[in-house]
C-alpha cells in the first residue's frame, strides 16, 4: 500500500470511531454499491467523499448528492453532521 493509502484507510479507521464510539472498527457497518444506491436521496443518510483532495479531483466518478469533506480536517466538520443519521464513509 502506498503512503496515501495508508493515511486514508487511517483517517476513514479514525471517522467511524469518533461517529460510533461504542463499535470496534472491525465492527463497523459496510455497505454495498447496490445498498448505498438504494439509500441515495434518503434524508436520514448522509454521504460524505473523504477522498483525497486529488483522488477527487481527478475522478471522473462521483457520487449525486456526496458532500466533500477533507478526511484530515475531521474535527472540523464531524459535528456538522446528526449522530442520528446513517453517515457513509467514501473513499474509493
Amino acid at each position: 500500500m502506498t503512503r496515501r493509502t495508508l493515511a486514508a484507510v487511517a483517517a476513514i479507521g479514525f471517522v467511524l470511531a469518533m461517529l460510533a464510539p461504542s463499535a470496534a472498527a472491525s465492527e463497523a457497518a459496510r455497505m454495498s454499491p447496490d445498498d448505498l444506491k438504494l439509500k441515495l436521496g434518503d434524508p436520514e443518510v448522509v454521504v460524505l467523499d473523504v477522498r483525497s483532495h486529488t483522488d477527487w479531483f481527478l475522478s471522473r466518478e462521483k457520487i449525486q448528492g456526496a458532500e466533500r469533506e477533507n478526511y484530515r480536517d475531521f474535527e472540523g466538520w464531524a459535528a456538522k453532521y446528526p449522530k442520528a443519521k446513517t453517515i457513509v464513509l467514501y473513499c474509493a
